[in-house]
């Protein structure tokens, strides 16, 4: 089982999504602990390694954890992904952009999923049912 954590970042009802390099699938940003970090600890520095920004951290609320088949590891591997939502800090509203390892980033609706990892299919399968993304 793969413990992940990972950002549901949703504007104009799309959701943020993010591939990386050498990838084929969009992920949420986000990704797994270091030693001794907590969720939110996590989240705010995987935001700021991926999309350069930073959280507002009293705004970080969890919202579901998804399970599903981790993309790319074979038909027996689970990944665990506790997703929280955030509030960007307002100095970096406007200024999302792809940093460090990942390569291209997309707002995706429900129409999109396939470009998505197995988890992330799940969790826009969620997004729309609940209104939240077209």
């Amino acid at each position: 089982m793969i413990d992940a954590i990972a950002l549901i970042y949703i504007r104009h009802r799309s959701l943020l999504c993010v591939r990386t390099a050498g990838k084929d699938a969009f992920y949420l940003p986000g990704g797994k602990r270091e030693p001794g970090e907590s969720d939110q600890e996590t989240l705010m520095r995987e935001v700021w390694e991926e999309l350069g920004v930073t959280l507002q951290p009293e705004t970080i609320r969890w919202f579901q954890t998804y399970t599903a088949a981790a993309h790319g590891y074979g038909a027996t591997t689970q990944v665990k992904m506790a997703c929280y939502c955030a509030e960007l800090r307002v100095e970096n509203q406007g200024t999302i952009q792809p940093c460090g390892e990942i390569e291209e980033m997309a707002w995706l609706q429900s129409d999109g999923r396939d470009r998505c990892a197995p988890v992330n299919q799940v969790v826009m399968n969620d997004l729309w049912q609940r209104g939240l993304i077209d």
